[in-house]
């Protein structure tokens, strides 16, 4: 080969290498933060192969000289440094493959606990639930047919209704802030065309303190505070309920302030406790053209207990209003300062109260609870007993004092228990050990429940076929006898049975018989997420 010719091919192969150089420090930079490309490496030892080949041509005519021999030992060098690019190319492949990089602290991550659309920041800090409750009932009340002229309510209604269909979200701002929105569109014996039920914000980083405000349900008794998804029978009892709508109750407006912790013991045996106070007013969707309620409430409870063989709970609650809703104002008409008790029996597909206070006109009233409870295992039995005392305004008459009481039971025939949840001072459902799965021989949880529950708004009640004492009143006499059968299928569907025994006991202003004793049967079909 001529050595004009030889020199061209030299200089062609060095300005090769110093490419492949080039490439290979870019390469290098390139595998730090991402892999090295595979079909770049390559095309480079393509390249490198064929610069080769043509270095062993000129060696093989004769042609070696010292300037070839230093390009056949750059070429083996590259070649020994592409074959180290390749290995770690293929090491960096299979790290990228299985490494699992930390999410961005703002990233969202969903889930479906239960079937409830979550979201949630990956730090915590944010999080949206989406929730929902739907209860359908369906109901029959049996009567007798010849029940006396004097009482009104002849012909409760037996039907179908969605006693309770509540949406909306709950979550989590900032790590500090819990909040709660809902809307509810079922009813008592008839649906609603949808109003506000819940909107509260509370404040949970003073631990073991918690500041919730807004509209709510104040935390004021055992079974008012218990969650309707997780009742035993289909309703609260009749004496609880007309207790919590005094001064507490579904969507009333509130500012409260809780407390709940532990003390352990050296025994074995822990205590836990918890206080709550609250400042309450009116409930939401009302119309008030004077002054507005105002009350003030407290709970507080201890709930000994040892493991999961035994759980005990004592406490006590009152409610005070002092400034009651103004409902005709200086000159109107009628009962200024109306307090009224009352309540529907323990189902609601009639809208109909069987008993009644009626309206009195009041200074302010008070309301004492005592509650307990006892869980062994899978058993769990609790009471409460109330006094509601009203204050007459402007008036010479005695002041009427009232009493109720309840004592129920359950028992998890499947072996599971209720779950005490000190935060809010009740027991909640049991939590299932195996949902309805007929394939894997499954079936779900059972549960049994009884109650025997007695409201009595008779004061100075007089006697019968004659008329009611004054200062007297007939608000009647309400005795219930209830048994249920709960069927969980998973965590989110549950299947309820109700029978009722109802006795009440109720005299007209003459004092003529409006009470009567009947039985009814309810049925309830419940999804919650």
């Amino acid at each position: 080969m001529p050595s004009s010719r030889k020199r061209g091919v030299a200089a062609w192969m060095s300005a090769s290498l110093a490419g492949i150089l080039l490439c290979s420090v870019s390469t290098a930079a390139m595998a730090a933060p991402t892999s090295p490309s595979d079909a770049k490496l390559q095309a480079m030892q393509q390249q490198l192969d064929a610069m080769r080949a043509q270095l062993d041509a000129l060696q093989a005519g004769g042609q070696a000289n010292a300037q070839l021999n230093a390009m056949q030992q750059q070429l083996d060098a590259f070649g020994a440094q592409l074959a180290e690019m390749k290995t770690q190319a293929e090491t960096s492949n299979a790290a990228i493959a299985t490494l699992q990089l930390p999410p961005a602290a703002n990233a969202v991550a969903t889930t479906l606990p239960n079937g409830r659309p979550t979201f949630a920041t990956t730090d915590g800090r944010f999080t949206a639930n989406i929730r929902a409750i739907l209860m359908m009932d369906a109901g029959k009340y049996f009567q007798d047919n010849n029940l006396p002229a004097t009482v009104t309510n002849r012909d409760l209604n037996d039907g179908i209704n969605f006693r309770r269909a509540r949406i909306g979200f709950d979550g989590r701002l900032f790590s500090d802030f819990d909040y709660s929105f809902v809307y509810e569109f079922g009813g008592s014996g008839v649906e609603e065309a949808g109003r506000l039920y819940e909107a509260s914000v509370t404040y949970t980083a003073l631990k073991p303190f918690r500041l919730k405000v807004g509209a709510f349900e104040p935390n004021i008794g055992l079974a008012a505070a218990t969650s309707t998804s997780q009742m035993p029978l289909l309703e609260r009892p009749s004496p609880a309920e007309a207790a919590r709508n005094v001064a507490a109750g579904d969507s009333r407006t509130a500012i409260q302030l809780s407390a709940n912790d532990a003390i352990g013991s050296e025994t074995g045996i822990a205590v836990r406790w918890l206080a709550s106070g609250a400042f309450t007013g009116n409930t939401l969707g009302g119309t008030q053209q004077f002054d507005e309620q105002t009350a003030w409430i407290g709970r507080v409870a201890l709930a000994p207990y040892s493991g999961v063989d035994w759980q005990a709970h004592f406490g006590g609650n009152i409610q005070h209003v002092y400034q009651p809703n103004d409902a005709v104002g200086p000159t109107g008409a009628g009962v200024r300062y109306p307090i009224q008790i009352r309540d529907r029996p323990e189902l609601r597909e009639t809208g109909d109260r069987l008993i009644d206070t009626g309206a009195i006109d009041s200074d302010n009233a008070t309301v004492y609870g005592a509650e307990a409870a006892i869980q062994i295992r899978n058993v769990l039995l609790e009471g409460e007993l109330f006094r509601y005392e009203i204050e007459r305004r402007n008036s010479a008459l005695p002041n009427p004092h009232f009493r109720g009481w309840y004592v129920q039971g359950s028992w998890v025939l499947t072996g599971e228990t209720r779950i005490y949840n000190p935060i809010e001072g009740r027991f909640d459902a049991p939590r299932q050990s195996y949902s309805f799965n007929p394939a894997a021989g499954t079936w779900g949880m059972f549960e049994l429940a009884a109650r025997y529950s007695t409201l009595d708004l008779n004061y100075r009640e007089g006697l019968d076929r004659a008329a009611t004492p004054v200062g007297g009143i007939r608000g009647g006499e309400q005795k219930i006898l209830s048994l249920g059968a709960n069927w969980y299928l998973n965590p989110s569907m549950r299947l309820m049975l109700d029978y009722q025994h109802v006795d009440i006991d109720r005299l007209t202003a003459a004092g003529a018989q409006a009470g009567q004793e009947y039985d009814a049967i309810a049925a309830r079909a419940q999804v919650t997420f």
